[in-house]
C-alpha cells in the first residue's frame, strides 16, 4: 500500500475521533435536559483490500482502509419505557382522584374551620328550644329561621359540588385538546425523522427524544400502547383504539350534553351519525366512547390508568341527587363528585321528608282511600279533609310543609264522591333515569336540593305553625316528635352501608367516608409514586448521561485523535524524506 493511501487511513481516524468527541460533548451539554437520551457512538472498519490469497495460510494478505463513524444510537429499553408510561399513567389517575377527594373535603368546610355541621347542629338546637316552649312565637320563628339557614347552606355546598364538576369538565376538554395536539406533533415528528433517516446515514436522535417525551406525557394522560415500524414511524393506541397510525391522527372528538354541558370524549370513526343540510353531523356516540366508565376500577384489570380517565370518573356524567341512590347506586358509586352529591342530597331529603311528615301528621294527614266525583278511586294515598281553619294548615286548607317543592305543590285538592274536598299528598315520581324511557323520572316531583325551598308563607309568618291544639293546650307531642326525628338511628349513607345513624350521625359518617377514601387514595398514590420513581431510576440508568463515563470516553477519543494525528505526521515525514532523497 502506498504512503499516500496511508494518509487516508489516518484522516479517517481523525474524522471518526472528531465525530465521537462531538457526540460526547453533546451528551455532556444535555446531561440535565429533560427527556434527553444518552447517545452511544458505534465505529466500524472500512472494507479491506485483499492483496493476495493463500489457501495454506491462516489468513489472506489484506490491507485496511481505515475506520468510519457507522452509527450513533440512542440507548433505551422498550420494556422500561412501556412500564414507566403505564405506571406514570396509574400514578396520575390516583393523583387526580386524591386531589378531587381533598377538594370535596374542603367544600364541606372541614378544612376551613367553617364546618357544615354547624348548620345541622343549629337546626337541632332550635328544635330542642321548641320542645321547651312550643307555643312561643320566638321558638317557632327560630325553628323556621334555622331551617332556612340549613337549607341555604346545603344549597351552597351542593352548588359548590356542581361548580367543581364544571371545573373538572373544563379540564377534560383541555386534556383532550392536549392529546390531539400531541397526536399532530407525533405525525410531524414521524415525517421529519423518516426524511432524515431514510438514507441510513444520519440518525435524528434529538427529534426522537422529543417524540419519546411526548409519549411519556401521553402515558400520563391515558392508557397507551406504542410501537415503531421499520421506517421509524411510531404508532400509538389509546385505550386499545388507533390514535396515530399510517400518517393519520384519529383525533378524539367531544360530545356535549345538552342539559349539563358535560363533555364525553369519543372516536368519530366509530360513531354513527346523521348529516344535516348544512353539512354538520349529529353523532350517536353509544359504543364509540373513549372510556368505558362502567368498568370496575382495578389495578389487576388495568382500568386505573390515565389522568383523563380519572377526571371522567371524578366528574361523572350528570348532576346526581338522592334518587340515584334509590334507583341505581352503582351508577354513581365510582364517581367521587356524583357519589358525594347523591349521598349529601339523600341526607337533606331525609331531613325534609321527616320534618314534613311530622307536620303532616299533626295536620291530620293519614292513609286513606278516596273515591273521586268521576268514579276513580285513589287507594292508599296520604290525604286529609279540606279545613281552612284546621291545625297546621294554610289559609287555603292545605297542610303546612316546612320544606316545600319549588316546581310543584306538595298537596293537590280533589273532590270526592261524597262532595267533600280532600288534600292529597303528591308522591314523588322516581321512574327511570333515562328521560327517553316510557316512565322517566319527573324531577319536579322530588324533594331534592334542586327543588326545595322553605314554605314562603311560613317564612313570612312562622307563627302559623301555632303548636296550640283546639283546646288551647300546647302541642308538645308534635314538638317531641320533631326532636325524636333527629335522634332516630334509621338512616344509611347508601345501600352498601349497613351502619345506621341519625341526622347528625349521617353527616359525620359522610365526612368520615370522605376522609377514609382520601386517606386510601393518598396511600395508593404514595406507593404508586414510589413505583414510578424506582422505574424512572432504572430507566435513567440506561438513558441518563453519566458525567464520569462521558469524560472517560472523551479521554479515549482524544487519545485516538492524537494517535491518528501522530500517524499522519509520521507518514508525512516519510514522504518528505523520500521526496527529498529522490530529488537529490
Amino acid at each position: 500500500m502506498s504512503l499516500f493511501s496511508s494518509l487516508y487511513i489516518g484522516a479517517s481516524g481523525l474524522q471518526t475521533s472528531q465525530n465521537a468527541l462531538n457526540t460526547t460533548a453533546h451528551n455532556l451539554s444535555n446531561a440535565d435536559t429533560k427527556g434527553y437520551t444518552r447517545q452511544q457512538v458505534q465505529q466500524a472498519n472500512r472494507s479491506y483490500v485483499t492483496l493476495s490469497t493463500n489457501p495454506h495460510a491462516v489468513s489472506n494478505k489484506q490491507t485496511g482502509l481505515g475506520t468510519f463513524y457507522s452509527n450513533v444510537k440512542q440507548v433505551r429499553d422498550y420494556f422500561l419505557d412501556k412500564t414507566f408510561r403505564k405506571e406514570s399513567g396509574r400514578s396520575m389517575f390516583y393523583q387526580v382522584s386524591t386531589e378531587t377527594m381533598e377538594e370535596v373535603e374542603s367544600l364541606l368546610g372541614e378544612l376551613n374551620k367553617e364546618s357544615y355541621q354547624a348548620s345541622m347542629t343549629n337546626l337541632w338546637e332550635s328544635v330542642q328550644e321548641l320542645v321547651k316552649d312550643p307555643a312561643s312565637s320566638v321558638t317557632q320563628g327560630l325553628f323556621v329561621q334555622r331551617a332556612g339557614e340549613f337549607l341555604e347552606r346545603s344549597v351552597r355546598v351542593y352548588d359548590s359540588l356542581c361548580s367543581y364538576q364544571d371545573n373538572l369538565n373544563e379540564k377534560i376538554k383541555q386534556k383532550v385538546d392536549t392529546i390531539n395536539a400531541y397526536g399532530k406533533q407525533l405525525l410531524a415528528l414521524n415525517d421529519t425523522i423518516r426524511s432524515i433517516e431514510i438514507g441510513g446515514i444520519e440518525r435524528a436522535n434529538d427529534l426522537r427524544d422529543v417524540r419519546n417525551q411526548i409519549l411519556d406525557e401521553l402515558g400520563e394522560l391515558a392508557d397507551i400502547s406504542f410501537s415503531e415500524d421499520k421506517f421509524g414511524d411510531v404508532s400509538v393506541q389509546i385505550e386499545g383504539v388507533d390514535f396515530v397510525k399510517n400518517a393519520i391522527c384519529f383525533e378524539i372528538a367531544l360530545d356535549v350534553d345538552e342539559n349539563t354541558g358535560f363533555y364525553t370524549p369519543f372516536w368519530p370513526l366509530n360513531a354513527r351519525f346523521t348529516e344535516r343540510a348544512d353539512g354538520t353531523r349529529d353523532y350517536d356516540i353509544r359504543g364509540a366512547e373513549v372510556f368505558d366508565l362502567s368498568q370496575e376500577i382495578s389495578t389487576d384489570l388495568d382500568t386505573d390508568i390515565g389522568g383523563l380517565k380519572a377526571l371522567m370518573h371524578a366528574r361523572g356524567d350528570h348532576r346526581a341527587d338522592y334518587t340515584d341512590v334509590e334507583r341505581n347506586y352503582d351508577s354513581v358509586s365510582q364517581s367521587i363528585v356524583m357519589n358525594m352529591e347523591a349521598e349529601f342530597d339523600r341526607m337533606i331529603h331525609y331531613v325534609a321528608d321527616k320534618i314534613n311528615s311530622v307536620l303532616a301528621e299533626a295536620a291530620g294527614v293519614k292513609t286513606m282511600d278516596i273515591t273521586l266525583a268521576n268514579g276513580d278511586v285513589l287507594r292508599g294515598v296520604q290525604a286529609c279533609e279540606d279545613d281552612p281553619s284546621g291545625y297546621m294548615r294554610h289559609e287555603d286548607g292545605s297542610p303546612i310543609q316546612m320544606f316545600a317543592k319549588v316546581s310543584t305543590p306538595g298537596y293537590q285538592k280533589v273532590t270526592g264522591a261524597d262532595g267533600k274536598d280532600y288534600w292529597v299528598y303528591q308522591e314523588e315520581h322516581l321512574g327511570s333515569a333515562d328521560p327517553k324511557a316510557e316512565d322517566p323520572m319527573r324531577p319536579e316531583t322530588v324533594y331534592s336540593l334542586k327543588n326545595l325551598q322553605i314554605d314562603p308563607e311560613l317564612q313570612q309568618s312562622p307563627s302559623i305553625l301555632g303548636f296550640r291544639l283546639a283546646d288551647g293546650s300546647e302541642d308538645k307531642a308534635t314538638a317531641e316528635a320533631l326532636s325524636k326525628a333527629f335522634t332516630e338511628e334509621i338512616y344509611t349513607l347508601n345501600p352498601n352501608v349497613k351502619k345506621t345513624s341519625n341526622f347528625l350521625g349521617f353527616y359525620k359518617d359522610l365526612v368520615t367516608q370522605v376522609t377514609n377514601s382520601g386517606y386510601a387514595f393518598r396511600n395508593i398514590l404514595v406507593n404508586q409514586q414510589n413505583t414510578v420513581e424506582s422505574t424512572s431510576n432504572a430507566r435513567e440508568q440506561i438513558v441518563g448521561v453519566s458525567s464520569d463515563e462521558e469524560l472517560s470516553n472523551m479521554i479515549k477519543f482524544q487519545n485516538a485523535y492524537n494517535a491518528s494525528s501522530r500517524y499522519i505526521n509520521a507518514i508525512s515525514e516519510m514522504l518528505a524524506h523520500i521526496i527529498n532523497t529522490l530529488g537529490a
